[in-house]
C-alpha cells in the first residue's frame, strides 16, 4: 500500500512529531494504513507557505494562472483512473461513479480558470463631476478548506479551483477518515508545476487541524461543507478574526410529488439521487410528501426501484456495482438507529433495513406510512433511506415543507408547470427543482436559510465568495 505524505510549501512530508492516524476500506472493514496526523506546528507551517506563496500567485495575469489550472486539469485526466480506485477502496464509491467524479474534478479546474477570465469590476454612478468610482475585485488571501468525506474527490475540487483561479492561495485538510484520497490529489497537482504554497493539503483531526485552521489568525476565509453542527463549531473558531466563512451545511430536502406528477419520470431521478453514493448528498432527498391518490403506486416503484440496484464490495473496482457502503462504522450505526427509530414510532419498512457486520452496507430502505414529526423526517439521515409521507392538502404540505431547521433545497413534481412556479417563492429553500435535479459548473449552490449554510460554491457566484470588493474613488478634476 503506497505511503501518502502531507504537501506543505511544495514538498511531502509526515507529521513533525511523527503521528498518524489509521483509514479503513468500507467495504470491509479493514485498515489501509496510516496517514500523517498535522500537529499545530504543521498547520502553521502550511498558513505561513500559502501566505508567503499569496502575493506572487494574486499578482499573475489571470491568463497566467489559468495555464497552470489547465495543466492540475490535464494531470487529474491521466491519473483519473487510479484516483478513481482509490475513492472505490478508501470512500466507497461504486467505480463509475468514482471515475465520473474524477472528469468532473478536471472540469472544475477548466471551469473555474475560464470564468475567472470574467470577472470585472462594476463602475457606480455618482453626482460629483470629474469624479470616477468603481468597485475592484481583488484576491481575498490565504483560504482553509475543509472538506467533507462523502464526496473527497469532487469536493477537493471545488474548493481550491475558484480560489486558485482568482488568486488566493490555500491549505486545505481531508476528511479524516479517507484522508488518502486527499493526499493523492496533492501528488496529482504537483505535476502540474504551481508554485510552491500556493495549495498546501495536511491530514488530520477536525478537531486539532481543523479547528487550528480555522482560528489561525493568518486566514482570511475559511470554506467549509459538513454537518450543521460541525459548521457551527467551526463558525466559533473563526469568529475571534472575524474571518469570512463560506458554509455549506445539511440539508433534509423536501419532494412534493403531486396527484399530476411523472411518477416514473420523478423515481428515476430522485431514486437514483437517494442511493447513489449511499444516499449520502447534502443536496439528496430526505423526505417524499407524496398526493394520496398515487402514494401507494409509488411506494411500490419506489421498492422495485430499491430491490433491483446491485450493492457490493466497491474496493476492486467492479463496475457492476450500483451502491457500496457507508463510509465507517459510525455512520452505519446512525443511520439504522434512524431506521430503528422511524418502526418504533410506526412507520412500516417496506425494503431493506438491514446493515452488515463486514463492511459497512446498510440495504437500501423505504419506509412508508411516516409522519412528519418523527425523527427520521425531521433530522437528515444522510444514507439509503426513503421517508415517504402521505399528504391531501397542496396548501398543508407547503407548510410542512418549511417545517425543518433546514433550508438548502426543495423539489416539486408536477405537470402542472403553472403551479410548480407559483411555488417558488412560498418554498423556503436555496434552491428549487421542478421535474428535475441538476448541479452543473455554471450554477451557484448553496443557501444562507437557517442551518443550512452561508454563501455560495459554484458558478460566477461562487468564484466571487473568494474575492473581497474595494471600493475605489478617484477625482480626477484637479
Amino acid at each position: 500500500m503506497p505511503e501518502y505524505k502531507m504537501y506543505i510549501n511544495g514538498g511531502f512530508r509526515g507529521a513533525s512529531d511523527g503521528g498518524t492516524l489509521t483509514t479503513r476500506n468500507p467495504s470491509t472493514g479493514e485498515a489501509l494504513g496510516a496517514v500523517p496526523s498535522a500537529t499545530a506546528d504543521d498547520v502553521n507551517d502550511a498558513v505561513l507557505a500559502a501566505r508567503a506563496a499569496f502575493p506572487a500567485w494574486s499578482g499573475l495575469p489571470q491568463a497566467e494562472r489559468n495555464k497552470f489550472l489547465f495543466k492540475i486539469a490535464a494531470a487529474i485526466r491521466e491519473n483519473a483512473d487510479e484516483m478513481a480506485l482509490l475513492e472505490c477502496l478508501e470512500h466507497g464509491t461504486p467505480y463509475r461513479d468514482a471515475f465520473g467524479v474524477c472528469m468532473g474534478a478536471a472540469d472544475k479546474f477548466e471551469w473555474s480558470a475560464n470564468a475567472a477570465l470574467r470577472i470585472k469590476g462594476d463602475e457606480i454612478p455618482v453626482p460629483n463631476p470629474d469624479t470616477l468610482t468603481y468597485i475592484k475585485r481583488e484576491p481575498a488571501g490565504v483560504c482553509a478548506f475543509i472538506i467533507p468525506w462523502n464526496l473527497p474527490t469532487i469536493m477537493t475540487a471545488v474548493k481550491i479551483a475558484p480560489a486558485i483561479a482568482v488568486g488566493n492561495t490555500c491549505v486545505l485538510k481531508p476528511p479524516s477518515v479517507n484522508s488518502r484520497i486527499g493526499l493523492f490529489f496533492a501528488e496529482v497537482i504537483a505535476k502540474s508545476g504551481l508554485p510552491a504554497g500556493v495549495v498546501n493539503v495536511i491530514s488530520g483531526s477536525g478537531a486539532v487541524s481543523g479547528a487550528l485552521l480555522a482560528s489561525h489568525p493568518e486566514v482570511d476565509i475559511v470554506g467549509f461543507t459538513g454537518s450543521s453542527e460541525t459548521g457551527k463549531s467551526i463558525l466559533k473558531a473563526a469568529a475571534d478574526t472575524v474571518k469570512k466563512s463560506v458554509m455549506e451545511l445539511g440539508g433534509n430536502n423536501p419532494v412534493l410529488v403531486f396527484a399530476d406528477a411523472d411518477v416514473d419520470a420523478c423515481l428515476k431521478v430522485l431514486a437514483w439521487r437517494q442511493f447513489n453514493n449511499s444516499g449520502q448528498h447534502c443536496s439528496g432527498p430526505g423526505r417524499y410528501y407524496v398526493h394520496e391518490s398515487v402514494y401507494d403506486g409509488f411506494a411500490a416503484k419506489f421498492k422495485a426501484y430499491a430491490e433491483n440496484l446491485t450493492v457490493g464490495d466497491t474496493s476492486g473496482g467492479d463496475k457492476s456495482v450500483d451502491m457500496g457502503p457507508l463510509v465507517s462504522r459510525e455512520h452505519q450505526t446512525k443511520v439504522t438507529d434512524y431506521i430503528k427509530s422511524a418502526l418504533s414510532e410506526g412507520a412500516t419498512l417496506l425494503t431493506g433495513g438491514t446493515a452488515s457486520e463486514t463492511g459497512y452496507f446498510v440495504a437500501p430502505t423505504v419506509l412508508t406510512n411516516c409522519a412528519h414529526g418523527m425523527k427520521a423526517a425531521r433530522e437528515e439521515i444522510f444514507g439509503p433511506v426513503a421517508v415517504l409521507i402521505k399528504f391531501t392538502d397542496a396548501d398543508d404540505v407547503v407548510r410542512l415543507a418549511n417545517d425543518s431547521r433546514f433550508g438548502l433545497c426543495a423539489h416539486v413534481w408536477t405537470r402542472d408547470i403553472s403551479r410548480g412556479l407559483k411555488l417558488i417563492p412560498k418554498l423556503s429553500a436555496g434552491a428549487v427543482f421542478i421535474n428535475c435535479q441538476m448541479l452543473t459548473n455554471e450554477q451557484p449552490w448553496g443557501t444562507s436559510i437557517r442551518e443550512s449554510g452561508i454563501g455560495k460554491e459554484g458558478g460566477d457566484y461562487g468564484l466571487r465568495e473568494f474575492l473581497d470588493e474595494k471600493l475605489v474613488c478617484v477625482n480626477y478634476g484637479g
